[in-house]
């Protein structure tokens, strides 16, 4: 079996290597309205492509095959829907990751195509409503924005950890919370320096790709990542957004991250480069009916928001949009956004939070 699926991927590859010289290939590749797998469920439906316009015109007749499928239990029709097999289904466990390249090729005219490599993920990802603040770090004295900070969120079961970035001078996105690190400037310091700060004895400032591929090895917690505004200029916010969506791309962890700012033209920077991203407005300058026409995924607004009106989640909700409220530490607090019906509460008690919701389901 072991031969087969590498006598394909062989086969699979040199294809690509053929069609490379011929064909125009784009940078701005297409993406999935999903990326995870529904269990348990034969022939399920995956995702669907979407296709940019700039690299393909959208009324254009075009083909979808999937040329590399090591597993073989994936297939694509006519619509650009992928879906596992006739007769497959997929069950809890490992492997839980499944590399897959797409292409889509115009039936007539200059032929041009797009290829991209994915990564499918089977869906155990948990559905409580529990985002850890910077990770979970209160309880377990775990610096905030840790990779052990991140670890602990997953240990406990929160569905989401939120982490916050910055970029350094040079160019590399990095996990801090405040502009600054033990006295050095995040955005006027070199990654070199700011990866050999020691947050606690063994653990270092992380950068991006180490917080995303350490998340990548499970399926159960997903990664809320805040792309903070530049002190220096919005353009340089905008190519941190940049780099962070691309390295989402690159790493295949789409199915792992979501991404918030205090930045409206950052998350729409996002959703152009990635239409699908689900993205959230963490300010408070922005209607409902704002957010909801900007193509976005839902709303992440402050506690005091909810205080105020208390009909907003309902109001979001009505727009289709998901409902995250930061950040909700305070027993009481907790209480009354669950009984509002929020869908996600951002705290630094990701504990009590948990503990409240056991209290409520054995009632």
């Amino acid at each position: 079996m072991r031969s087969i699926i590498v006598k394909r991927l062989f086969i699979a590859t040199i294809l690509v290597a053929q069609l490379m010289p011929n064909l125009a290939i784009s940078q701005n590749l297409f993406t999935l309205d999903n990326y995870r797998i529904p269990l348990n469920q034969k022939s399920a439906i995956i995702g669907k492509v979407h296709r940019p316009s700039n690299n393909i015109e959208k009324s254009a007749k075009v083909n979808y095959s999937i040329i590399i499928d090591t597993a073989n239990i994936f297939r694509i029709n006519n619509n650009g829907e992928i879906m596992l097999r006739r007769g497959v289904s997929l069950t809890p466990g490992e492997p839980f990751r499944y590399s897959v390249t797409i292409s889509i090729k115009e039936k007539r005219g200059d032929k041009r195509v797009e290829i991209k490599e994915i990564e499918l993920v089977k869906d155990e990802f948990l559905k409580n409503m529990v985002v850890a603040h910077r990770g979970a770090w209160k309880e377990s004295i775990a610096p905030q924005n840790s990779i052990l900070a991140l670890k602990n969120a997953m240990k406990i079961g929160c569905s989401w950890s939120e982490f916050d970035l910055w970029m350094s001078a040079d160019g590399v996105p990095v996990c801090n919370h405040d502009p600054s690190i033990k006295g050095h400037m995040v955005e006027s310091s070199p990654a070199s320096l700011l990866t050999s700060v020691e947050l606690a004895p063994g653990e270092y400032l992380p950068t991006l790709e180490q917080y995303i591929k350490c998340a990548m090895e499970q399926n159960k917690t997903g990664l809320v990542v805040e792309i903070k505004p530049s002190g220096i200029s919005p353009e340089r916010t905008l190519e941190l957004t940049d780099k962070v969506v691309k390295m989402t791309h690159d790493l295949k962890a789409q199915a792992w991250v979501s991404y918030i700012s205090f930045s409206y033209e950052c998350l729409e920077r996002v959703l152009e480069l990635d239409p699908l991203a689900k993205t959230a407005y963490l300010g408070s300058n922005k209607s409902v009916e704002d957010i909801s026409s900007s193509g976005m995924w839902g709303v992440d607004f402050n506690i005091s928001l909810f205080k105020k009106d208390p009909l907003l989640v309902s109001k979001a909700k009505e727009r289709g949009l998901t409902v995250n409220v930061w950040t909700v530490n305070l027993k009481e607090d907790l209480n009354t956004m669950i009984d509002m019906g929020a869908d996600f509460i951002t705290t630094n008690e990701p504990e009590l939070l948990f503990k409240i919701l056991k209290e409520r389901e054995n009632k």
